[in-house]
């Protein structure tokens, strides 16, 4: 038996109308405070439920949104679902979480699924490989919600929130540089996503603005796609800056996975850090006070990216406004200090 309580059940015990019940949940600015204090209350006491079905179909929308992420196993990522839930929850959105395994296959797979089950838009932080974005603009040009987060392309006009990557990039390299390491190189991704090429000009900038020369043979990039190659990758990568006549003295580590894996690979091969070389690198992870070392890190504000863009991305399913301008926010990095880029003086 459902003993649910309904909008009616409300209206009665309060002596108030359905309208000004549903208002009132609804937070219309038509209702008085006390009014809308009053009803909610009574709502959480009796544990009142909106039919979401219900509301979806009055409204012409399923109340859901639909999230691409490239794996649910990355720390940063987890946070930033934790703040897209925050805000979908917050205005009765269900989100449905789907990832790409870094595939633009599986990406394109995902989305068609997701638009196919009726979702009302879709957040998507694009994989590492996706260079066609003529799929998803096609959606988006047919007036279907779409807002990209974490990962931004300019191949999209819409909604884009991020981090400032460049300024992370360039303040740790900068980090480094004033505490005495003057021979940085850069372990990036082979992507052609904003997040690389913004992190290694934020780098190259760094080395510029303190009379740095940029020295090629210290970049290297990583192939992201798969995890045992990308463990390979790194490996080659390490044991080659080892190798070079000039050695470097610190490396700057461009995603949460390459951050913390070098950082393993290292010990692994027996290197002591600082004192051989230091490591700062974008994570978010929250072992960083436990690594050995600690880890010196470029945090991200992940849950605030998940919760803007899933903010952004309502707005367009509700229809805020008549004609979107759509806007590009960077939201900005800290540099978090211990114990791998410890001073060399």
């Amino acid at each position: 038996m459902n003993n649910s309580v309904t909008l009616k059940d409300i209206a009665k015990a309060l002596n108030l109308s359905i309208s000004t019940i549903s208002k009132s949940l609804n937070d219309s600015h038509e209702i008085s405070a006390e009014t809308k204090q009053l009803v909610l209350d009574y709502a959480q006491e009796h544990h009142y439920s909106p039919n979401r079905l219900a509301k979806g179909l009055k409204e012409g929308k399923s109340r859901s949104i639909g999230v691409v992420v490239c794996s649910l196993e990355n720390n940063f990522a987890a946070q930033m679902l934790d703040g897209i839930d925050s805000a979908s929850t917050g205005k009765s959105y269900q989100i449905i979480i789907m990832q790409s395994k870094e595939s633009q296959q599986q990406e394109r797979a995902c989305i068609e699924l997701l638009y196919a089950g009726g979702v009302d838009g879709i957040l998507i932080s694009p994989a590492c490989d996706t260079v066609d974005f003529s799929y998803l603009k096609s959606l988006q040009e047919s007036g279907f919600p779409v807002v990209l987060f974490d990962r931004l392309s300019d191949q999209i006009n819409t909604h884009k929130v991020g981090a400032n990557n460049f300024k992370g990039a360039y303040d740790a390299t900068v980090h480094l540089i004033k505490n005495g390491y003057k021979c940085i190189a850069h372990l990036n991704t082979n992507t052609i996503l904003s997040i690389a090429t913004e992190r290694l000009n934020g780098y190259k900038q760094a080395l510029k603005d303190y009379s740095i020369p940029y020295r090629p043979d210290l970049l290297r990039s990583c192939d992201y796609s798969d995890p045992k190659r990308l463990i390979s990758d790194l490996e080659a990568s390490i044991q080659y800056y080892m190798a070079l006549k000039e050695r470097p003295d610190a490396i700057l580590t461009s995603t949460d996975q390459i951050t913390t894996r070098c950082l393993a690979l290292l010990n692994k091969l027996g290197y002591q850090i600082p004192q051989d070389i230091a490591l700062i690198g974008f994570t978010n992870t929250d072992l960083a006070d436990a690594f050995h070392p600690a880890l010196s890190t470029v945090h991200q504000p992940a849950f605030e990216i998940g919760q803007l863009a899933a903010s952004k991305l309502i707005s367009l399913i509700e229809k805020k406004y008549q004609e979107p301008e759509y806007e590009t926010i960077l939201l900005e990095t800290s540099i978090q200090v211990r114990a791998s880029t410890k001073s060399k003086t």
